[in-house]
């Protein structure tokens, strides 16, 4: 994976085999930040990252200046990879929580600009995400929940659903409180 814009430019991350991931593409990901740039200053922004992963969405979002950035995991290595390659770059606006997703969103951790979640594929659970995005009030009034999944779920009834995008198997639906 590698860093697209933002002060780490071009930057190759290489993340051990044996973490439990699928870090989105960098076309899923370039895609996803040209739809962002279009409604967000970069540097004006709180993000929450969740299922986070190698960290690979937290490290594009810091590189670009975000504000801050919540990146919420619960598998140890990928916590233990993220604070690696945090302190590598030395992204001070990173911030690394070690917890079950649905178990955070319970909890009501702030309020943020955007919010993506990327849960494995075979996750059952993917309609707990807006419902408890929307239930305890984590988006900001301009915000966008972004949530990548496989091509057989479906949030076009949501009542927040705002549009979903697909390139190759990424498939993202963006949820808004105010569009």
């Amino acid at each position: 994976m590698r860093i697209i814009s933002g002060n780490h430019k071009g930057k190759h991350i290489v993340a051990p085999q044996n973490l439990p991931v699928r870090p989105t593409t960098d076309l899923g990901k370039e895609s996803l930040f040209n739809i962002l740039n279009n409604f967000f200053f970069f540097d004006t922004i709180h993000v929450l990252d969740l299922f986070a992963g190698t960290g690979n969405i937290s490290y594009e979002f810091a590189a670009r200046g975000a504000l801050s950035i919540i990146s919420v995991d619960n598998h140890p290595a990928c916590i233990q990879f993220i604070k690696k390659t945090i302190e590598m770059l030395q992204f001070n606006n990173i911030h690394v929580v070690k917890s079950d997703v649905v178990t955070f969103l319970q909890n009501k951790h702030g309020k943020y600009n955007v919010i993506f979640a990327d849960p494995p594929y075979d996750w059952t659970a993917f309609h707990l995400i807006p419902e408890l995005v929307f239930a305890n009030e984590l988006l900001l009034p301009d915000g966008l929940l972004i949530i990548e999944h496989p091509k057989h779920i479906d949030f076009k009834n949501h009542k927040k659903f705002y549009q979903q995008r697909n390139y190759g198997k990424v498939n993202f639906s963006i949820f808004a409180e105010n569009l």
